[in-house]
């Protein structure tokens, strides 16, 4: 946008006028294909994710030209799809990303499934990548080791200071159980005496 200049210098001064801001120009194949590759190399995303991007990008360009954004419905379903056929988006192998993202920062089963649920992966695909990550390694329990990253990383149980120990006791627990952590296992982690 241009700034208006000033036709004079002094009290009398009277900005010049400045043209009109161009409408953006209208939403089109092409655009929303540069628009999904542009979000793609960015961010890994599920297809849901890119269905929305797109659709609130079309929405903010149509708004601005007073067009309906749903007479694009077809064309962001279009460019999703072909996004999927090319292998740019694939919700399994997403699921399988973030979710071990997920675990690696702490995070329960039961939310790591409630947050790829969140981004519009399909309940088989996220019960499928759950499968899989308790296939990779049977002999070790990620639920336990998960709830000790999050132990850990929020400096629970038995990573305060022991004299503060048995003060937080009750908040820790519960720190644990809002994660989606099983009493037994939260309780295991906030009274052991040492770290794994």
């Amino acid at each position: 946008m241009k700034r208006p200049t000033v036709a004079s210098i002094g009290p009398d001064a009277v900005p010049a006028q400045t043209e009109p801001p161009r409408p953006p120009k209208p939403v089109s194949a092409a655009w929303l294909e540069r628009a999904a590759l542009d979000y793609l190399q960015r961010y890994s995303a599920s297809t849901d994710m890119l269905r929305r991007t797109l659709a609130r990008r079309v929405e903010k360009r149509a708004r601005a030209r007073d067009e309906e954004p749903a007479a694009f419905a077809e064309m962001i379903e279009a460019t999703v799809a072909r996004a999927v056929s090319a292998g740019l988006v694939d919700d399994a192998r997403f699921a399988e990303g973030r979710l071990a993202a997920l675990r690696r920062r702490g995070t329960s089963r039961r939310a790591a499934g409630m947050k790829l649920a969140a981004k519009g992966v399909p309940r088989d695909v996220v019960e499928a990548a759950m499968e899989a990550e308790r296939e990779a390694r049977p002999e070790e329990d990620s639920e336990e080791k998960a709830a000790w990253a999050y132990a850990k990383r929020r400096r629970l149980g038995p990573y305060r200071l022991p004299d503060r120990r048995a003060e937080h006791r009750e908040r820790d627990l519960a720190s644990l159980a809002r994660q989606g952590f099983s009493y037994g296992l939260a309780r295991g982690i906030i009274e052991a005496d040492e770290v794994p």
